[in-house]
């Protein structure tokens, strides 16, 4: 499996420029806890940051600033780990974990967003994958119990 054929491919992007309150009103319309920050590289949006819910809570709300007052750039995590379409799986979880990072933006061989990885996102699909292996053992023993019958 490669990051690209499990991403998810809506990714809801910010700009360095919005608003705190814009940013805001779009993880709730799309019900996502962060976006992709992009800056516009030659007609592509390329990653330059990720901000998330828990940026607006601890850099924003928590010291009581004036959230008119500060821009997306100012709080949003800068340079975001990427990965490429074409990465393992396996190497994906080997260097978010190594990073510290919940969520990676995947990005094409030009660099721009085409899809995003969570945390989240990567427990479902690997509990989805074990449930389907651990039901390798009642199929076997079903199986056997078909071919072999007893004296």
């Amino acid at each position: 499996m490669t990051a690209g054929s499990v991403c998810i491919r809506d990714v809801v992007i910010a700009t360095p420029e919005m608003s705190i309150l814009e940013v805001a009103r779009l993880m709730r319309e799309y019900h996502v806890g962060s976006l992709v920050v992009v800056d516009d590289k030659a007609g592509k949006n390329v990653p330059v940051g990720v901000v998330t819910d828990r940026d607006l809570v601890i850099e924003i709300l928590a010291q009581e600033i004036d959230v008119r007052s500060v821009s997306v750039g100012d709080v949003m995590s800068r340079a975001p780990l990427t990965v490429n379409e074409d990465e393992s799986l396996w190497d994906v979880i080997r260097r978010m974990r190594a990073q510290g990072v919940r969520r990676v933006p995947v990005v094409g061989d030009d660099g721009a967003v085409v899809g995003i990885i969570s945390v989240d996102d990567l427990v479902q699909l690997l509990g989805d994958e074990l449930n389907g292996l651990a039901g390798l053992y009642g199929n076997e023993q079903r199986k056997e119990a078909h071919i072999r019958t007893r004296p």
